[in-house]
């Protein structure tokens, strides 16, 4: 770059160069920044311009510190320990693909200075992680946020894993969408099904082809339970495994030890009492498929009380798992 055009641009890049490679303890002198102004971009600058440039960015807001070792970004909208907690969530998303991962994670380590990325080694691990491989999955929350918006359904394919370990088409579906749902790691889009007549979870990795419908959605009010829209608390609490049958009252024993977990699954909105020694009795109210799978989980410690139907369940596949492990393989 060359002539007056590129001084005009001096106040920016300033900036830029202070929020690339300066913080407190890599602050950058005068010298330093009129050095890398024509180094970076071709521009020079005299000392003094830089410093009535930098004197220009404080006043427009930017939070930069100057002592005798020189000049820095003393805040940034982020903090170094709020991007790693960012750049942990993503990597520990099994719902983003491993590139996505790798871009976003990319995009965050941006936001801050150059020292910042020599600090954050597991962004390069990656690839380690277990990921979907699915990467539908930006496209299809553009599709739902705008059909939500819109108020009209979308159609999609779910699919499941085959014994290839490739996803495979299990069924067409045509739904209300209502709401994109992160729970247990997972994206789960809730819609309501006309064809089951009920509210669905389907896994947001697991769709494919998604597309908008022309029919106009179901209104989410009209539905039994939804009168009041979505009660997000009660939902995290009473499905957790995302199942869709109607949440009943559930009096379980549960051993002492596996309270931090109790709590972690279903919330503090349950009743919780001490039993016999080292037990508690808990009353909530949640799926019975959902409990059915959680109460085998812990099958050492929990003992379901009620609903007698469900407590049935559990004793047949208890019975049916006694019978394969009868014998020696």
């Amino acid at each position: 770059m060359d002539g007056f055009e590129p001084k005009k641009l001096a106040l920016i890049r300033i900036w830029q160069i202070l929020k690339d490679h300066s913080d407190c303890d890599h602050p950058l002198t005068q010298e330093d920044i009129a050095a890398k102004l024509e180094n970076e971009y071709g521009i020079t600058l005299e000392r003094k311009a830089v410093s009535r440039n930098i004197s220009l960015l404080r006043e427009a807001g930017i939070d930069i510190e100057s002592s005798r070792a020189g000049s820095y970004i003393e805040s940034r909208e982020f903090e170094d320990s709020e991007l790693r907690l960012l750049i942990d969530s993503v990597l520990s998303s099994r719902h983003i693909t491993a590139k996505h991962s790798l871009e976003l994670i990319n995009k965050l380590c941006n936001l801050t200075n150059r020292y910042f990325r020599s600090h954050v080694k597991n962004i390069y691990s990656v690839n380690d992680w277990s990921k979907t491989e699915n990467p539908s999955l930006f496209y299809n929350i553009e599709i739902v946020d705008t059909a939500i918006e819109q108020g009209i359904q979308v159609s999609y394919s779910y699919n499941k894993y085959g014994i290839d370990k490739d996803l495979h088409k299990t069924s067409s579906q045509i739904v209300s969408p209502y709401q994109l749902i992160l729970h247990n790691q997972r994206y789960y889009l809730m819609a309501y099904s006309e064809y089951w007549g009920n509210m669905v979870f389907h896994r947001l990795d697991r769709i494919t082809n998604m597309r908008f419908h022309d029919k106009k959605a179901v209104q989410l009010r009209t539905l039994t339970g939804y009168e009041n829209g979505i009660d997000y608390k009660k939902l995290s609490s009473a499905m957790p495994y995302m199942y869709t049958d109607e949440p009943a009252h559930i009096e379980f024993i549960a051993d002492e030890v596996i309270t931090d977990d109790i709590i972690d699954w279903f919330g503090h909105d349950i009743f919780m009492e001490k039993a016999e020694s080292g037990k508690l009795r808990i009353t909530l109210k949640a799926s019975p498929n959902a409990m059915k799978h959680w109460a085998m989980q812990y099958i050492d410690h929990v003992e379901i009380l009620r609903p007698e139907s469900l407590r049935d369940r559990i004793r047949q596949s208890l019975e049916t798992a006694s019978q394969k492990y009868s014998n020696d393989v």
